[in-house]
């Protein structure tokens, strides 16, 4: 399944996690240590992340990655 980041709006955390392939725990700690970008809470139970925020750190990831240093 393949998901695509809207240019504005709030992504969940399981959509997140299509595109940052990291564990759950491994997200909330990246969260805890500002790795990651910080979440919106829409309601008492609802996360969700801005698109923006998850765009750039895209971005960012794809540029520390290896493969592009060439």
């Amino acid at each position: 399944m393949q998901f695509t980041i809207p240019v504005i709006g709030f992504v969940r955390l399981r959509e997140v996690l299509t595109v940052i392939p990291v564990g759950k725990s491994c997200w909330w700690e990246g969260v805890k240590s500002g790795r990651f970008p910080k979440p919106v809470k829409l309601s008492a139970r609802c996360t969700a992340w801005k698109a923006e925020d998850i765009r750039d750190l895209v971005k960012r990831l794809a540029e520390q990655s290896p493969q592009h240093s060439a």
